[in-house]
């Protein structure tokens, strides 16, 4: 019998809800981080460094790296580890710094 983690501390998550990826549409389950969504649906990288184009998704998972920068609902340099996918959040890969006046 397989488990789960969800099986392992008998959680009972809501229905659930899409969010959108570079144009297409996610599943997430309701209190998933957006970076724990785009792993369960088999997207590993969501940002390229800035020299050299390099791949790059969630780390450390805590939002110490970094390196699951993404551009969400137009906002670049959003820690996706840290933010709950909401119905409706677009995500889009983004590329070395993203396009707005934050720096990282």
């Amino acid at each position: 019998m397989r488990r789960t983690p969800a099986d392992l501390v008998r959680a009972e998550p809501g229905p659930a809800h899409t969010i959108e990826f570079d144009g297409r549409p996610v599943p997430a389950l309701p209190g998933q981080t957006i970076a724990a969504a785009l792993w369960a649906d088999g997207v590993l990288a969501w940002r390229t460094t800035r020299v050299g184009g390099k791949p790059r998704g969630a780390f450390c998972g805590i939002g110490a790296c970094y390196d699951c920068l993404a551009t969400v609902d137009g906002q670049p340099n959003q820690r996706t580890c840290l933010l709950p996918a909401e119905p409706g959040t677009t995500v889009t890969t983004q590329e070395g710094h993203g396009r707005a006046d934050l720096a990282v």
